[in-house]
């Protein structure tokens, strides 16, 4: 039995990744110093690896932005609106205009990593004449040879799920991409196996969705022209995140080996491999260790899982590893120092992950006494964080058994409310308003950083906080904006910031991960039961509210994204802490409404990261997100107008499920598929309010204010104009004043431009 890793961090211990990235994109080093600390980073890593006495060690997880977008440019797929490339190697100025955008073109559309909240850069498969720009996984293979001595694994972007997460072609286009894409494919391999590359792993997560056997007959035939094409390169289909859709298709499939998630199968994989078997010629991969949440792995009972596979694997045909890329957690625990005891030995990060891996191999291999003194400490690590006080909020629990037996909503329909809150709030048709965030200037940062290290008292950071909250509201009176925000200054994070409010909650100093770009998110930590404490956002709300006469929006985070944006705790079901969230958010709605907030935003960008791959599992899912959103916003006044704000959402299919939220007003994320979203609109009806996202706020561009007056223009083509709102598609934190400034005039002034054209239709003038 062997040790095997998918994929490691790139970000790096203390997010040296991310630095370097930035100041390469703000000119402060060149290409070359770039280069050279990116390269440093990387050997660490494998470094590492190789000291964990890891077996099999990947390369090419590592990159410049985001794996996705590295294989559209290997492939040479770059979109024709960056007129600089000319073909051949893409250069990385053409390569940072397709993940960020420049001041002439904007970036190529971005969306989530399927149930996860890692972000790639979606490829458009618009050219019909491909090439192999750079063989990348070779390049990455050579120098870990070279460098440090390591034989690798090579990974890559399968070409099934490759082509099922692009854009830009129907149905009917897929084979001739399927025979442009494969002679891409078999050059690559080809050139590995000529170079004496042992192994390669191709990701191909896309299997362990609701895939038809037409679908699957299409990856049988990919893999058999891959083998065929490179017969002695031994390939490890790797899937992750559930269980495989055709099991006995997927092991029969002309591969040398078949990595499956043991983890997140919901025991499927388990029952396939008692019920069907594994090929005696295959390696399996089997991912036993969590590689998407933080807790410690119970080594006993992984080790009873072992033998479970054992019985119908032989043990040298077996590679232990994690159920996916390691990319989801962070690097190592060493480094939280502040945490109490008995929770930061139940925890095990990436470098801990590894060595549990390498712990199950040695005891697999020498025996149980070879390794007993680990799992005793492990056993008594759980137990210890199990007992504790935190777990065991015997109210908390006992609320959330009667909500999940009755049934919640708003009172009153509807039209019926809306009519009363457009009377309540004279807004004019088009209104405008802002996702929530503004700009978390150096200023911001330096004095909640002065404010954490006690150089501030409290009342000295309220009066910064306030100051920043008086300069926004009038920056948005000038701007001209119909709802106002306070702009969250006094918030890391929009999920952060809440776990720090309410009970259940543990934070981490170092706990990074990427979530799209140089962006990391440090995501809380949900280790006991939830529950509310005191008002979180009142104080903020109600001052800006006094500040001016428009109405301001109170902003708070749902339960749903919250718990999808956590690492959230593994002993009792999602949809329990879900429900604690819930319960705990709905006190703080009614807190906002009775201190005079009327119309309050619960965002639930999250929503639809966290739906089964599976279909067959929506449903489940559905019912208890959507129950536990209602919780939350259910309670208030019929006047009381409640929003809500999604990301990357498939409205198409989704949309019956986001009419259920009953929210007032909806704000979705589009601007990044270029208006796709609106023909949603000509196929089915919405009838709540809604905000199609009119400008995207990842790239630091300044769109142009006829850009957006066309984005409006298609909205109200499918939408009456009384239910549309123009808003941004999401936060403006990570956004420059500036720009923000210059963009948000320019869709005030879009607004005002279509609100023209509809009054003078309206009126024959």
């Amino acid at each position: 039995m062997k040790s095997s890793n998918l994929g490691y961090p790139r970000i790096g211990e203390d997010r040296e990744w991310k630095r370097t990235l930035e100041a390469y994109w703000s000119g402060k080093i060149e290409e070359t110093e770039f280069a050279s600390q990116l390269e440093a980073i990387r050997l660490g890593n494998l470094r590492k690896q190789k000291e964990q006495g890891v077996d099999i060690i990947p390369v090419n997880d590592f990159t410049l932005y985001d794996q996705m977008l590295d294989t559209s440019v290997m492939f040479g797929l770059v979109p024709e609106r960056y007129s600089s490339y000319e073909g051949g190697s893409v250069p990385l100025s053409v390569y940072y205009s397709m993940a960020r955008g420049n001041k002439d073109e904007v970036a190529s559309e971005m969306t989530k990593w399927f149930n996860t909240n890692y972000h790639y850069i979606v490829p458009e498969l618009k050219r019909s004449q491909l090439t192999l720009t750079e063989n990348k996984p070779l390049a990455a293979y050579r120098e870990a040879k070279e460098k440090l001595g390591i034989e690798t694994k090579p990974v890559l972007i399968g070409p099934y799920t490759f082509i099922s997460l692009s854009k830009g072609f129907n149905k009917e286009d897929i084979p001739g991409i399927i025979l442009s894409l494969l002679p891409l494919y078999t050059q690559i391999l080809q050139e590995l196996e000529q170079e004496g590359v042992q192994w390669v792993q191709l990701d191909e997560p896309s299997l362990v969705s609701s895939i038809s056997k037409d679908d699957m007959e299409t990856v049988t035939y990919l893999y058999e022209k891959l083998n065929e094409a490179a017969p002695h390169l031994n390939i490890m289909l790797q899937t992750y995140f559930d269980a495989v859709e055709h099991y006995e298709a997927v092991t029969q499939l002309k591969v040398q080996g078949i990595g499956l998630d043991f983890v997140h199968d919901k025991g499927r994989n388990v029952s396939n491999l008692e019920t069907f078997g594994f090929p005696a010629d295959k390696v399996l991969g089997a991912g036993v260790i969590d590689g998407k949440n933080i807790w410690l792995s119970d080594l006993s009972s992984k080790l009873q899982l072992i033998e479970t596979i054992k019985n119908k694997v032989a043990e040298d045909k077996i590679w232990l590893q994690p159920s996916c890329s390691l990319l989801h957690v962070p690097v190592t625990v060493r480094n939280e120092n502040a945490l109490a005891k008995e929770v930061k030995e139940a925890l095990a990060f990436a470098d801990e992950k590894l060595e549990e891996i390498t712990t199950l191999v040695k005891g697999s291999n020498l025996g149980l006494e070879a390794i007993v003194k680990k799992v005793d400490a492990n056993k008594l690590a759980i137990q210890t964080l199990a007992s504790s006080q935190a777990r065991n909020h015997k109210a908390v629990q006992a609320d959330v058994e009667k909500v999940k037996s009755k049934t919640s909503g708003r009172q009153l329909a509807f039209k019926e409310r809306y009519q009363k809150q457009r009377e309540f709030f004279k807004l004019p048709f088009l209104p405008s308003t802002t996702i929530g965030s503004f700009p978390q200037t150096f200023e911001v940062k330096q004095a909640r950083s002065k404010f954490k290290r006690g150089e501030w008292t409290a009342a000295q950071y309220e009066t910064f906080i306030n100051d920043e909250i008086a300069r926004w509201i009038d920056i948005q009176e000038e701007i001209g904006l119909d709802v106002l925000v306070h702009g969250e200054f006094e918030r890391t994070d929009m999920v952060e910031y809440f776990g720090h409010k309410l009970g259940g909650f543990v934070f981490l100093e170092k706990g990074w991960v990427q979530s799209y770009g140089s962006r990391c998110v440090k995501p809380p930590v949900i280790y006991g039961d939830v529950h509310f404490i005191k008002p979180m956002t009142v104080r903020e709300s109600v001052h800006a509210q006094s500040l001016t006469k428009k109405t301001v929006k109170g902003m708070l985070t749902g339960p749903v994204t919250i718990l999808n944006w956590s690492f959230v705790r593994d002993d009792i079901s999602r949809e329990n802490v879900c429900y604690q969230l819930a319960l705990a958010l709905d006190k703080e709605v009614l807190a906002l409404e009775a201190a005079g907030i009327k119309m309050i935003q619960v965002d639930e960008p999250a929503l639809r990261e966290g739906l089964p791959l599976k279909k067959s599992d929506r449903e489940e899912y559905l019912n208890w997100a959507v129950n536990s959103f209602l919780i939350s916003t259910s309670s208030v006044e019929d006047t009381t107008q409640i929003h809500t704000h999604m990301c990357y959402c498939d409205f198409n299919s989704f949309m019956d499920v986001i009419s259920s939220l009953d929210a007032d007003v909806i704000s979705i994320e589009t601007s990044r598929s270029h208006g796709e979203l609106a023909s949603a609109f000509e196929e089915k009806t919405y009838e709540k309010g809604i905000g199609l996202g009119v400008y995207d706020i990842h790239s630091p561009r300044v769109p142009a204010v006829k850009e957006m007056v066309d984005m409006i223009e298609r909205g109200i083509k499918v939408l009456d104009k009384d239910q549309f709102w123009i808003n941004p598609d999401c936060g403006l934190k990570t956004r420059g004043v500036p720009e923000t400034v210059s963009s948000l005039k320019n869709m005030v002034e879009a607004a005002k431009i279509v609100r023209e054209k509809l009054l003078a239709q309206t009126t024959g003038k």
